[in-house]
């Protein structure tokens, strides 16, 4: 795997079953994407779903600003889920119940219950915008797709899909020419409180969990009368479960837990 040219700490996190590297650094080159994809890598590196940075911040108001790099290296807008692990790993330094995070897709206010190194994280995810549905034809058969953007694209479809559709499926909408840029890709099955979601994740692949992709399916379900507005909504994925509510005004909230796993360093060359 690469190598860093200095010894370079991190901690490992989990939340909901999605993992990452969380790692302390001065500027956004200090993790360049090669080293974070042999990094992510479950054979020949340590592991993870993904690296975060936790960088200065640019507003005083701010404790740190997260920077997301993907298993693959590349860089998406917001993580739900990694924004939590982010809370976690700065409060527990600063022993603190509540933050802000900078990151691409705007300011994360954070709420947090500890215990140890554990938590339960509450984050303001803003707007999730819901747009048209779409279309697209994908092995000749056509799929009715809504879009939506939680800081980050998302393409939703409700059914009863198994993990095999989701697997076959994901990589070809995720690249659809409909979505120049990528999205991710959600499969949502609605039962009253309660969706049952599977992920495929832009850059990363059938994910145990997506808060990104949790937020945009309950805004989804909300517009199109599935679920209820102001009422948290169980959203279960492979990895646990996530609580997600959407006010009238479409911000949104997601509360899960987060845990720190262990720490490490990579020795340097």
């Amino acid at each position: 795997m690469a190598i860093a040219s200095a010894p370079l700490r991190f901690e490992k996190y989990e939340g909901s079953g999605n993992d990452f590297l969380v790692i302390e650094a001065g500027d956004e080159n200090a993790v360049p994407r090669d080293l974070a994809v042999a990094l992510c890598d479950r054979h020949l590196g340590v592991g993870a779903d993904g690296v975060l940075l936790v960088l200065p911040a640019r507003s005083p108001e701010c404790s740190a600003r997260m920077r997301v790099i993907n298993a693959d290296g590349s860089i998406p807008e917001m993580c739900g889920n990694g924004a939590r692990c982010v809370a976690l790993h700065i409060a527990q330094g600063k022993r603190v119940a509540a933050l802000r995070i900078e990151t691409d897709a705007g300011i994360r206010d954070c709420q947090l219950q500890q215990g140890g190194g554990e938590a339960m994280v509450t984050v303001d995810m803003g707007i999730v915008q819901v747009a048209e549905d779409c279309t697209l034809l994908i092995d000749g058969r056509s799929f009715v797709v809504a879009v939506a953007n939680a800081g980050n694209p998302h393409a939703v479809l409700f059914g009863n899909f198994s993990r095999s559709d989701a697997e076959h499926l994901g990589p070809r909408i995720a690249t659809h020419p409909s979505f120049p840029h990528g999205t991710n890709v959600e499969f949502a099955r609605v039962g009253g409180e309660r969706i049952d979601l599977l992920v495929w994740e832009r850059g990363v692949g059938m994910t145990s969990a997506c808060g990104t992709g949790a937020c945009a399916t309950v805004a989804v379900a909300c517009h199109k009368g599935l679920a209820r507005r102001g009422v948290p909504v169980t959203v279960v994925l492979p990895g646990g479960q996530l609580q997600i509510a959407v006010g009238d005004n479409g911000r949104t909230t997601l509360r899960g837990p987060a845990r720190h796993v262990f720490s490490g360093q990579l020795a340097g060359a």
